[in-house]
């Protein structure tokens, strides 16, 4: 997972993912009038809002990309992240943290589970 914290479009590491579930969805947009054929439901193509959930659980590379995210959720700062997900490929736009979860054993490390939510326009590069 990572993050362009500057704007500059440079991108750092801040957590490694161990699970994560990306989800796109696009409203539809309903156009059934008194003459639609038969009754059937009618919708309007390429229309609707189209948005994107990602959810995903791991460990923070560092105390400082622990410190970022968490700046950004008590801040509601949308960024730019990069998702890379193996043998599959990379998910990049603007997200916002939607919420952000901390678990740990006192014998271990901390781990997080967080939710993006887009902000706007996603990109989708295939491997």
């Amino acid at each position: 997972m990572k993050v362009d914290s500057t704007g500059a479009g440079v991108y750092t590491t801040v957590a490694g993912l161990r699970s994560r579930t990306f989800a796109v969805n696009a409203e539809a947009v309903d156009i059934t009038h008194s003459e639609s054929a038969g009754q059937w439901r009618e919708l309007l193509a390429g229309a609707g809002a189209k948005s994107a959930r990602m959810t995903g659980s791991g460990v923070f590379k560092d105390a400082a990309s622990d410190a970022t995210v968490r700046d950004y959720m008590f801040n509601g700062i949308i960024r730019n992240w990069q998702v890379v997900v193996p043998d599959f490929g990379t998910i990049e736009g603007p997200f916002q943290i939607s919420s952000l979860d901390f678990s740990g054993r006192h014998d271990g490390e901390v781990a997080f589970e967080l939710t993006l939510e887009s902000a706007g326009a996603l990109s989708f590069m295939a491997l």
